[in-house]
């Protein structure tokens, strides 16, 4: 447990410290999220309409933004090849660092979507779920690129191979975080969506941290 704990804080502490973590995953959604109002036009019902998609669009990118740093400071300094000899699991450990990368990235996203909300003219109802929806997929997002990271850790311009690998991985989270917003706003139910979409964060929750201990053992072999 105290193996865990200093890897948490470790990353908490990196994320917070070196910059670039809440900050820049934040700052982009926020600003892309601008541009994407303003060239979309005034018109309410047409931003309306477009919000429950771009801001799922934009969570996502800003999430894979920071994926390759989930490793990388490990890698540069060599603690990495420690980590498989650690007292605890490896998956433990790998699940922690996922961890921290979803409060540094996932959950300021969410916190930011209110803002993006009155910019798109989305209904209070509509945000809501909105916010539900995220939070309940954003830690899949943050547990599948955990595995991408892990497969592409020291490997120069590993940042487009993530990507490459990733987010073929991330459209159904995509198509059920958009669908229970868009069924809040037409009047059915949601749960259909929020349902699969629970399901797809509790299996990666069991998979993400075994698949990425089995490439940071591949790696290091």
């Amino acid at each position: 447990m105290s193996a865990l704990v200093c890897v948490f804080r470790r990353d908490l502490l990196l994320a917070i410290r070196q910059g670039g973590g809440p900050s820049l995953g934040l700052g982009f959604f926020l600003i892309a999220g601008t541009l994407a109002a303003i060239g979309l036009g005034p018109e309410p019902n047409l931003l309306a309409r477009a919000a429950p998609g771009m801001i799922w669009v934009l969570a996502l990118l800003a999430c894979l933004l920071s994926l390759d740093r989930m490793f990388q400071a490990d890698f540069e300094d060599g603690s990495l090849d420690l980590l498989p000899s650690a007292s605890t699991a490896l998956p433990a450990l790998v699940l922690a660092k996922i961890l921290a990368h979803w409060l540094t990235t996932g959950l300021p996203l969410i916190l930011g979507t209110p803002v993006l909300a009155l910019l798109f003219n989305l209904p209070d109802d509509a945000l809501i779920m909105e916010l539900v929806s995220l939070t309940i997929g954003t830690p899949a997002l943050s547990l599948i690129g955990g595995i991408g990271a892990a497969l592409t850790v020291g490997i120069r311009r590993g940042g487009l191979l993530l990507s490459l690998l990733i987010l073929p991985l991330y459209v159904p989270i995509l198509i059920f975080g958009v669908g229970a917003v868009e069924a809040s706003a037409s009047g059915m139910d949601p749960f259909p969506h929020l349902a699969l979409l629970g399901a797809a964060s509790l299996v990666s929750l069991v998979l993400a941290p075994l698949a990425s201990a089995a490439a940071l053992r591949l790696h290091l072999s």
